[in-house]
């Protein structure tokens, strides 16, 4: 299986900390979050990596360029526009046309001790389209899951914004909150839609409908998104 590490990020909520380098090559505990992320995928026998990058992407694909790693590390080039994640992964597809095998995505400020093994085999056998790896967290926005874990719907729990993908099972589905790690078949790559910049959030909640959208609901232990400048010193506090 191949991966795609979400980094083209500007990392606005960050502010001095990524003036002058992208979110992707911050440091917690002495090592970028790029370089974290890599190291979690291969120790789990990912090899192959798709990084995207838009803000400061020379500083990323020279950093690649020097890792000691023997992971295969591509670029994906975005720097004249920020596609979102649905356009990013849209923009990398010939990367991963070469087999017909599942594609895992994974935000670069993510930090989980997730068992991807289990992630990958639970997508295999459950048959769906997409596997979204889900966590019972505070939020303003939640995914909706059914009793069979199928995506049904989102809401906002600030705006009172609602979007339903599956009527009959929405009001009394299960709220959970995305991790920024997931899993798709190729097939995903027809079923995109022809503009280039869009959110695979987006995607998900317009397939729903007709498509199986797998929610995986990850216990694991240690989750945080050091996208934010709390979390952030939180997870250094925690390195320390």
């Amino acid at each position: 299986m191949k991966a795609l590490i979400f980094a083209a990020g500007i990392g606005s909520r960050l502010k001095e900390e990524t003036l002058y380098k992208p979110k992707a090559l911050v440091e917690i505990g002495g090592k970028p979050l790029l370089q974290h992320v890599i190291e979690k995928l291969e120790s789990e026998g990912i090899s192959e990596f798709v990084v995207n990058v838009h803000h400061f992407p020379d500083m990323i694909a020279d950093f690649v360029g020097k890792l000691d790693s023997e992971a295969n590390i591509f670029i994906s080039d975005e720097r004249l526009e920020l596609l979102d994640t649905g356009g990013g992964l849209k923009k990398a597809a010939s990367f991963f046309k070469d087999s017909n095998d599942p594609v895992l995505m994974y935000n670069v400020d993510i930090l989980s001790n997730i068992n991807l093994p289990k992630l990958i085999q639970t997508h295999h056998t459950s048959g769906a389209l997409a596997t979204l790896a889900v966590r019972k967290r505070k939020t303003q926005r939640y995914l909706k899951f059914n009793r069979q874990h199928r995506l049904v719907g989102w809401v906002n729990k600030k705006s009172g914004e609602k979007r339903v993908a599956v009527s009959e099972s929405f009001e009394n589905a299960v709220e959970m909150a995305f991790s920024g790690i997931h899993i798709v078949n190729q097939e995903i790559f027809n079923l995109m839609p022809a503009e280039n910049k869009f959110s695979m959030i987006d995607l998900y909640l317009m397939l729903a409908k007709d498509y199986f959208i797998y929610g995986y609901y990850d216990d694991s232990t240690s989750w945080i998104d050091v996208g934010k400048p709390d979390s952030l010193a939180e997870a250094r506090r925690f390195f320390l």
